[in-house]
C-alpha cells in the first residue's frame, strides 16, 4: 500500500479508471526528486549551481500542476524504463491529491528559486530541505504530505 489508509478511504481510488494514476509512480517520482534535492544541499559551497538544480526541481513540479503527475518527466521516466520491468498496475489513485501536492512543491521550491535569485541564498537549501523532507517520505513511506493536505482541504470544504 503505497498511500495512507486516510487518504484512501477519502479520496476515491479507481483501479478500472483509465485517469487512475499507478500508486508506483508518484513514489518513484518522489525518488528522483529526493535524489536532486539532496544534491541541492549538497551544492552548498557553490550557491549558483544548487540554485539551478533547485530550478529543475520546481520546473518538474510546475510540470506537474500543468499538466497532472503523469505529466512530469519523471512520470515519463517511469513509464519507460521501470513500469515495464514491474508486474501489471495492481491499485491506481486518484490523480488530483498527487498534482495538489505538485503545486505544494512549486510553491516550497518556487519560493527557494525566487528568493535565491535575489541573493537571499538561505532559501536554497531551506527550500530544498522543506521539500526533501516531503519527497523523502512519499518515496520511502508512501506518505504524501501534499496529498494529505489535499484532504484536508476537501474534508474543511464540506464542513
Amino acid at each position: 500500500m503505497n498511500q495512507p489508509a486516510t487518504a484512501r478511504a477519502t479520496a476515491p481510488v479507481a483501479a478500472e479508471r483509465p485517469d487512475g494514476v499507478d500508486v508506483r509512480g508518484p513514489r518513484f517520482g518522489a525518488g528522483v526528486t529526493a535524489v536532486l534535492l539532496v544534491l541541492v544541499l549538497l551544492l552548498g559551497a557553490r550557491p549558483g549551481v544548487a540554485l539551478a538544480l533547485l530550478a529543475v526541481v520546481a520546473a518538474g513540479f510546475a510540470l506537474g500542476v500543468a499538466r497532472g503527475v503523469s505529466g512530469t518527466w519523471q512520470a515519463a521516466v517511469f513509464r519507460r524504463v521501470v513500469a515495464p520491468r514491474l508486474g501489471p498496475v495492481v491499485e491506481r489513485e486518484d490523480p488530483r491529491p498527487p498534482r495538489f501536492a505538485q503545486l505544494v512543491g512549486l510553491l516550497v521550491t518556487g519560493a527557494g528559486v525566487v528568493l535565491g535569485a535575489l541573493g537571499v541564498a538561505v532559501a536554497v537549501p531551506v527550500a530544498a530541505a522543506v521539500a526533501l523532507a516531503a519527497a523523502f517520505l512519499n518515496a520511502a513511506f508512501g506518505l504524501c504530505l501534499g496529498c494529505e493536505l489535499y484532504l484536508i482541504g476537501l474534508r474543511l470544504r464540506r464542513g
